[in-house]
């Protein structure tokens, strides 16, 4: 098995790209405009805002105006005012606050304690040992792992499509029609399916509720399990449920980080990106350019006026030869690049 790490640490966002032979694995981004507080793993100082009880838990201040939602458990009562220690055990994602675990009783106003484990120290966890390749081929390979999260995967005999809706996870396995009726290529299509399944989830960052769609019928339900807890690991938060009667494996992942679509976009449907996104994306662009051709003396990044509003900052990072002009004829997501 090869291993590769992919580090791109463009002025704004420092991306990582964890590759197994060849397929990405990981995407790891760590922006700088992202409160501290709100990151996975930080610990805080919270208060009580609003109790929950009908969703068994409570809204807390985290302080500079940021909330969290704090699930509580075993009759553990928290009211309003209160003070507690907390860890982010689940960032953001759609209109949903992050999730604080709570740790124990706290003290003081509301404030962090502890930052998050870094992008370079979670990386260290995931790929121990491994030397970072960074420039140009890191921000390619920052390019090609997204581009592979939001397809579909092959695996011989089929393809494997997972799509998220608000509701679930969906996984859909299909068959190559030339393999139809072969008991031994469906199970085995069925494992590396799985296998698929669990790496375009986890580029994507995704929990919560899966539903797999296996091919057939009348499964190995022992056979499944096995190839499931392979392909997802055997984390305690994950629960597997039996193969259904349809031919269908549910399963429930925990939630982590923030999903990538949205990191990315503004409309994750549309593939819309947020302005800020869109101008780092830009700046990543303008820096692959400059790491290209060395040789020339200026190369300059031409976007919409709003857009480089929020480029100007990081383009200044880049260092001389990086320079920036508007042109409102183009679309916020669009931008082109000039060597001189």
């Amino acid at each position: 098995m090869t291993l590769e790490v992919f580090l791109d640490d463009t002025p704004g966002e420092l991306r990582a790209v964890v590759e197994r032979d060849g397929r990405a694995e990981h995407i790891l981004i760590e922006r700088a405009d992202t409160p501290p507080q709100t990151r996975l793993g930080a610990r805080s100082v919270a208060r009580v805002r609003q109790s929950a009880p009908g969703l068994k838990g409570a809204f807390i201040d985290l302080g500079g105006g940021l909330e969290a939602f704090m699930p509580l458990k075993g009759g553990i009562s928290a009211p309003v005012g209160a003070k507690v220690e907390v860890e982010i055990s689940a960032e953001r994602r759609e209109a949903k606050a992050p999730v604080a675990r709570r740790r124990g009783a706290g003290e003081g106003e509301p404030r962090l304690l502890a930052a998050a484990p870094t992008l370079i120290e979670t990386l260290a966890r995931i790929a121990p040992g491994a030397e970072p390749i960074t420039g140009r081929a890191a921000i390619e390979a920052g390019w090609a792992a997204v581009e592979q999260a939001q397809g579909p995967a092959a695996v011989p005999g089929g393809q494997v499509h997972v799509e998220r809706t608000r509701a679930m996870i969906t996984v859909d396995i299909d068959l190559n029609a030339h393999d139809m009726g072969r008991a031994h290529s469906r199970d085995e299509t069925n494992r590396l399916a799985l296998k698929a399944a669990a790496r375009l989830i986890r580029l994507n960052r995704w929990g919560g509720l899966v539903a797999v769609d296996l091919i057939g019928t009348q499964h190995d339900g022992k056979a499944i399990l096995a190839a499931a807890q392979a392909a997802f690991g055997d984390d305690p938060s994950i629960v597997y449920g039996p193969v259904n009667r349809f031919g269908v494996l549910m399963l429930s992942l925990p939630w982590g980080r923030t999903p990538l679509e949205e990191v990315l976009y503004a409309e994750p449907r549309l593939r819309l990106p947020r302005p800020e996104q869109a101008a780092q994306e830009a700046v990543r662009r303008l820096r692959a350019a400059l790491l290209e051709d060395t040789t020339r003396a200026r190369v300059t990044l031409t976007c919409a006026t709003g857009i480089a509003a929020l480029a100007a900052p990081l383009v200044a990072q880049l260092g001389p030869r990086a320079h920036l002009k508007t042109d409102d004829s183009l679309k916020p997501g669009d931008s082109n690049i000039e060597a001189e």
